[in-house]
């Protein structure tokens, strides 16, 4: 896609996202029929390895659990067909990439018991999150629906911090359930845990760290200091060459829920960006904007202050 111009996938997003929440919401609703609904146990719940009608149907939705981890790479091509690379994130090349060999290994040997506990919650995450994904794809005038965008992240960081107290409880209590398998899981939870609330917080704490402007100065605590069009906040590197976690781990139509950028130092809808071409940078400033390339740092360190000049 370096050479080709950017494809408007927004009607297929929207039946790709309606697809992926009924395909999730089946595979929840068979986890629960399967043995989630009264027949396990939270506590310790072992692999039924037998022929029994139960058993095999919990195998058989491992089966399309496993599937739907390879329906989800599409989440990646339209990341690149739109050439929202940014997006291809630390978050969602781990996240994707790891997920098929973990659930491939879990349907090879234990189809069923204590550790489905993580796919029964995780699809009921995805119905959610594919439903607002959908939702955002159906353009601007649906997002007054979907105002509830930052708790959906702090809903995935819950799961994960009750998939692994599930699955490391048997660390503590004797259950007939392969104990590697469990640590294995457990260990994604953390893992995603901390990769989704460094998401978070490089998403929706930026409010904290953001320039206030005030007469067109910042203060020295909360100024952004701008080095070859690249941002760093006190020193430390906020965006460069996209090589952030700000990225979301699926296809969110991203330019119609935050105001669009343009690049080359020219401002549009109040924003300003040049070196933020991959990085995605979206300071508003209360008496004006500017470009980076119009941001100079004062001399005077009494003040601490970064001047900046207003584009007219």
């Amino acid at each position: 896609m370096a050479k080709r111009k950017a494809l408007d996938l927004r009607n297929v997003l929207v039946w790709y996202n309606l697809f992926q929440t009924v395909f999730s919401a089946w595979i929840f609703y068979e986890y629960l029929m399967s043995g989630w609904w009264g027949d396990y146990n939270f506590k310790c719940q072992p692999v039924d390895y037998s022929n029994s009608p139960k058993a095999l149907r919990m195998a058989n939705i491992c089966w399309w659990y496993y599937i739907s981890k390879f329906t989800e790479f599409f989440d990646t091509l339209f990341f690149i067909l739109r050439k929202k690379t940014q997006h291809v994130s630390t978050l969602h090349v781990i996240h994707h990439g790891c997920m098929p060999f973990s659930v491939w290994m879990g349907l090879k040997f234990a189809p069923g018991g204590h550790s489905t506990f993580f796919a029964l919650l995780n699809s009921f995450v995805h119905i959610v999150m594919y439903f607002y994904y959908m939702i955002a794809a159906m353009g601007p005038k649906y997002q007054k629906y979907i105002w509830w965008k930052k708790y959906l992240t702090t809903f995935q960081m819950v799961q994960f911090v009750a998939i692994f107290t599930h699955q490391f409880q048997l660390l503590f209590r004797e259950c007939d359930y392969p104990k590697g398998f469990m640590v294995w899981i457990g260990l994604h939870g953390v893992m995603f845990l901390f990769l989704f609330s460094d998401f978070y917080k490089t998403k929706y704490t930026r409010a904290a760290q953001k320039v206030k402007a005030a007469n067109g100065h910042a203060s020295a605590s909360e100024k952004e200091y701008l080095t070859n069009g690249k941002a760093t906040a006190n020193g430390n590197g906020v965006y460069a060459n996209g090589n952030s976690n700000r990225g979301a781990c699926m296809p969110v139509m991203e330019d119609e829920v935050e105001t669009t950028i343009q690049t080359n130092g020219h401002l549009k809808n109040g924003h300003y960006k040049n070196g933020y071409a991959n990085g995605g940078g979206d300071h508003i400033l209360k008496e004006g904007v500017i470009s980076s390339n119009e941001a100079i740092l004062n001399s005077d360190t009494s003040s601490s202050s970064l001047h900046q000049r207003k584009v007219k």
